[in-house]
């Protein structure tokens, strides 16, 4: 089964790199500007890097011209993996 994930995308960063806020919204800071599709390109690349998958394998649902993004990974794997091969620790509230 897949895994659809929500991302808010912050380009032209000038660096890659993956935040988990306190509210559970998961933002990707990207160096590439949103231009010509480069960010989006570029978010798909990190992560079919991270999960050891083709970019094929991952998809953009929505969000194409938008910074909040829907991204499909055709790979059996929980949110809580995802979070843990992109090295963010993952911790559920109890209240």
């Amino acid at each position: 089964m897949a895994l659809i994930i929500e991302v808010k995308v912050m380009p032209s960063s000038g660096r890659n790199k993956w935040v988990l806020e306190e509210n559970g919204l998961l933002k990707c800071f990207l160096k590439s500007a949103p231009e010509r599709g480069l960010a989006n390109k570029e978010l798909i690349k990190l992560i079919a890097h991270a999960v050891n998958l083709p970019k094929t394998d991952v998809y953009l649902l929505s969000g194409d011209k938008n910074r909040n993004k829907r991204i499909k990974i055709n790979r059996e794997l929980s949110y809580e993996q995802f979070l843990d091969l992109l090295g963010i620790e993952y911790q559920k509230k109890v209240f």
